[in-house]
């Protein structure tokens, strides 16, 4: 292929692949411009694919837009992954209704407490807790909240854990976890040579006490 041809054909990709994620974004063009450092006929050109962002330019878009740059390298766009994600929110709702009320009746059972009993305490009728409880209606979180308390359960126990939305959630809280982290150990935990030193620390995290001892005693016997 004439290397003119392949550089056009590439810089095509990178327009529609730009355009998109600015539309997901719902970042105006003239945003992106003052992002990139260009002006705003320039950026237009980047997203007709009449022209191609330089390496700095493309960082600080991925900046703005808050995406990984490498997106920029695939061939999909942030949309068409976003509508392969796309969840039933009608039928999870459902489901994550019917499981709340699960948890609820579980926590009063354990707190050994009578429907009659949280009901007056929360302020709120019989039926209704009923209903809560066998995921005929949903909670409203200030109810939920007071229920919790009553119950004196968690809500974080409550959350979706297992559903997509749950963990999506996880992996927020985990990548969050991960940029409070020195920047030296970031590094160490980014490259793949390091992983097996991570999945012995995952390892060694479930262990017991005792067996932690053992293997420490072990250590200590080939080292003596």
């Amino acid at each position: 292929m004439n290397p003119l041809n392949s550089h056009t054909i590439r810089a095509k990709k990178l327009g529609v692949l730009i355009r998109d994620a600015r539309m997901v974004a719902g970042r105006s063009v003239a945003d992106c411009a003052a992002a990139m450092g260009v002006g705003v006929e320039v950026y237009e050109a980047f997203e007709m694919g009449d022209q191609a962002p330089s390496l700095p330019e493309l960082e600080f878009l991925a900046y703005t837009l808050d995406i990984p740059l490498e997106h920029f390298w695939g061939e999909e766009t942030l949309s068409a992954r976003l509508e392969k994600n796309r969840v039933d929110v009608q039928k999870l709702a459902l489901v994550r209704q019917r499981v709340i009320g699960v948890l609820l009746r579980k926590a009063r059972l354990e707190a050994q407490k009578t429907l009659e009993d949280v009901a007056q305490a929360a302020g709120i009728p019989v039926e209704d807790l009923e209903s809560f409880e066998y995921g005929e209606l949903p909670v409203p979180l200030p109810v939920l909240e007071q229920l919790v308390g009553i119950l004196d359960r968690d809500l974080h126990e409550f959350q979706d854990r297992k559903g997509p939305v749950g963990v999506w959630f996880i992996q927020q809280r985990a990548l969050q976890d991960f940029k409070e982290l020195p920047p030296e150990l970031q590094e160490f935990a980014s490259r793949p040579i390091n992983r097996p030193y991570l999945e012995l620390a995952q390892r060694l995290s479930e262990m017991s006490v005792d067996k932690l001892r053992g293997i420490a005693e072990g250590l200590l016997e080939i080292t003596l």
